[in-house]
């Protein structure tokens, strides 16, 4: 079954405790918590200080992705706020593997996300180093956007990658997912499944997560 990690960046931020005790009474695995600073992406969303309050409201995973420049400077905060995986992008780090190094020294695990134009070619020299890649299906920075039909080839081909390391390798795919797609998604060797929108614009979100896991 996939690993479910519902986006928060859709929740409801006037009554997020309600949106937590959700995710927790359901099937979700993950909590993914998308940091945004308007620069590395057109969108500004929250910080160490929002994914501190979530921590304290649940146990499961909490999985922060930086869509962040120079995520070395605030990698200690986020885990000081209660990340327990920190992603950060390859287009943002200038010093890809001492970013991981940071990562992992902190106790947290390491993951990498890629852009839909940056090539999976990329990860050579530092996927046997880390715990997951978080392949952006959309162009990041919003939530509600299409799927990237060309993101089911390069799941395919890191997938590939990885097996011919030996190296057990988390891919998660992170916008447009939806429960038209996730099964096409996981059948080409995907096992994170974020999801935003489709879980919390749906009229029984847990019921929707419980459909996502059983695909």
């Amino acid at each position: 079954m996939p690993i479910v990690a519902p986006s928060l960046l859709s929740a409801n931020f006037i009554d997020l405790q309600a949106d937590c005790n959700m995710l927790n009474e359901s099937q979700a695995d993950w909590f993914h918590l998308d940091v945004m600073d308007g620069r590395f992406v057109p969108n500004i969303s929250f910080g160490p200080m929002i994914i501190e309050f979530i921590r304290k409201a649940t146990t499961k995973f909490c999985d922060v992705h930086l869509m962040i420049k120079q995520p070395e400077h605030f990698a200690e905060q986020f885990k000081n706020a209660g990340a327990d995986g920190l992603t950060v992008h390859v287009e943002a780090c200038t010093h890809l593997h001492r970013n991981i190094q940071q990562i992992k020294g902190l106790g947290m695990k390491a993951g990498i996300a890629l852009n839909p134009h940056t090539p999976i070619a990329s990860l050579v020299d530092i996927v046997q180093d880390i715990d997951m890649v978080c392949l952006m299906s959309v162009n990041p920075g919003f939530g509600g956007q299409k799927f990237i039909p060309q993101t089911l080839e390069k799941i395919k081909q890191l997938r590939q990658m990885a097996n011919d390391r030996n190296k057990p390798l988390h891919i998660e795919i992170d916008g447009g997912v939806t429960l038209d797609n996730a099964k096409e998604i996981i059948e080409a060797g995907a096992d994170v499944l974020v999801a935003g929108n489709t879980v919390f614009r749906s009229a029984n979100p847990t019921e929707t997560i419980a459909r996502l896991k059983a695909l």
